[in-house]
């Protein structure tokens, strides 16, 4: 075991995942401005003239790209809770009697659960993943799977794949059109759910590309968000999943009270930052507080008459109020959180659709994330030095997603992040919080209910606030009178066996999960 920058033990070799690099501070992989790893080509592929790619079920296309064990089989989320195509595909995949999948997802929802029997019965054997939910995490973090699961942030999904460490076999993308070549989007027809900016990656890397839509169209299908030359195979099929499914509890905004308020102080945490100004660039991350944050930031924006460069990220049809408004010259859109944005995505010039590498891998000279000012985003818990868990609950259950969370927290300016300071009986703001994914390096401010709590290194953005006459404590006493309102749960008892690691986004190892005792 070697410690890491966050004083983690983190394994040197771990089996299913081979030699392990342990996490060395926000930027110390960056600074060198290119990336040590090597990257692997793109597949290149070919076809005879005129050969038709339709096939007439997603079975016939599976068989057609040669399935076989060990393989790894990727799908997108863009569908979130609505998306059906993952569970057909594996359940296809297993009625073949493949074994020992890796699924590389970008993500996996609610939706997905019913995979679940499949992880039990060894067809699938390990997960990378963005996030991972419900039953599907509770029985990861008790070991279910055969190898260790990978939770990585979307920016560093696409650094996985173009190094190989991700190895795509088989893509199975869901389209809510698509023509006969398989150019492909999600911004029109029945099931339109926006962009498909998670999804480009595999098109570019996978070795067989299969198209899945239930609205194939006459060539050619436009705005091609997926163009034919990646595509091996199309099929049309009668649904892809329910778009009115894509809004959740984590993307709508609240009603809540206490998060309103929460929403509310961190609107004026940013209006006093001394970043609320002409040219703003702004992203906020799932989940209603957050989102809330722009009902707010939009309201300023008018009273103020200040005009902000661009929205980026995961965008709801708010932020394309926002964009008609004219409060924001652009929106850069990776994945839509509302089925209402797919036309704006459509017809608007300025709402542009962006692959996850152009948004936040970090080993590339335009990363989105690098021009932004400012990021709102939740947590599961904070600790005392700022570091944030978005993936384990109170009983080291796995239960939420990196997504863009360290991603956008290392490019911003400004990192706000949102929480209350304990949710029922349970601490928020802790000691140590279960399991690190953004390190406090990157994070600049807390805000609760009871006050905001500004990162040591950022001594300006205190003084500002101090100066606004905002509530500005120290994170340490938060902590401690929170503490004395909850108590100190107790214990999660973990066997040794690590059964998950947390990568951060240039590769590194952040953090281990370990097996829940049962």
């Amino acid at each position: 075991m070697i410690k890491n920058a966050l004083n983690i033990e983190i394994p040197e070799y771990l089996e299913g995942l081979g030699k392990l690099e342990p996490y060395q501070g926000v930027w110390n992989k960056l600074q060198k401005g290119w990336m040590d790893e090597q990257t692997v080509p793109p597949a290149i592929k070919a076809r005879l003239p005129h050969s038709s790619k339709m096939h007439n079920n997603l079975e016939e296309a599976i068989l057609k790209c040669n399935p076989r064990n060990g393989m790894t089989v990727s799908f997108h989320h863009h569908l979130r809770g609505g998306d059906c195509i993952l569970i057909q595909a594996i359940t296809i995949l297993a009625n073949m009697g493949i074994k020992d999948i890796t699924l590389a997802s970008s993500s996996l929802t609610s939706a997905h659960e019913s995979v679940l029997p499949y992880i039990e019965d060894g067809t699938i054997t390990q997960i990378y993943s963005s996030g991972i939910r419900g039953t599907i995490g509770e029985a990861c973090a008790k070991g279910v799977l055969q190898k260790p699961f990978v939770i990585h942030s979307h920016g560093g999904r696409v650094r996985s794949v173009q190094t190989g460490k991700i190895q795509i076999d088989l893509a199975i993308i869901a389209a809510s059109a698509a023509d006969e070549e398989g150019n492909a989007t999600g911004t029109h027809g029945p099931s339109a759910f926006g962009s498909m900016g998670y999804a480009m990656i595999d098109a570019w890397y996978a070795k067989q590309v299969v198209i899945v839509t239930d609205n194939l169209v006459d060539y050619p299908c436009v705005p091609p968000s997926i163009r034919q030359n990646y595509v091996d195979y199309v099929v049309a099929t009668d649904t892809i999943g329910d778009a009115k499914k894509i809004a959740s509890g984590t993307t709508r905004i609240t009603k809540a009270p206490l998060d309103l308020r929460i929403a509310r102080i961190a609107s004026d945490t940013i209006i006093n930052s001394g970043y609320f100004k002409n040219g703003i660039s702004f992203q906020v991350g799932a989940g209603g507080a957050s989102l809330a944050v722009a009902r707010f930031i939009r309201e300023a924006m008018k009273k103020h008459n200040i005009k902000g460069s661009f929205l980026l990220g995961g965008v709801t049809s708010y932020g394309v109020d926002m964009l008609n408004e004219g409060l924001f010259h652009a929106i850069f859109d990776v994945q839509s959180f509302d089925a209402a944005v797919s036309s704006s995505l459509k017809e608007h010039p300025y709402h542009i659709e962006i692959p996850a590498g152009l948004y936040a891998n970090p080993f590339n000279c335009g990363c989105m994330i690098n021009k932004l000012d400012v990021v709102v985003l939740g947590a599961l818990e904070v600790d005392v030095n700022f570091n944030v868990n978005v993936i384990t609950g109170s009983e080291g259950e796995v239960r939420g997603a990196s997504g863009g969370h360290s991603d956008t927290a290392a490019g911003a300016k400004l990192t706000v992040v949102v929480c209350p300071s304990f949710r029922g009986r349970l601490p928020i703001i802790k000691k140590n919080v279960n399991n690190v994914v953004t390190p406090g390096e990157s994070v600049d401010v807390v805000v609760t209910e009871r006050g905001i709590c500004v990162n040591p290194k950022n001594k300006e953005l205190k003084a500002n606030l101090l100066e606004a006459g905002m509530h500005v404590r120290e994170i340490a006493d938060l902590e401690k009178e929170v503490d004395k309102i909850t108590g100190t749960p107790e214990k999660i008892e973990h066997t040794n066996k690590i059964v998950g690691v947390i990568e951060y986004r240039d590769g590194t190892i952040i953090d281990t999960i370990k097996q829940i005792k049962v």
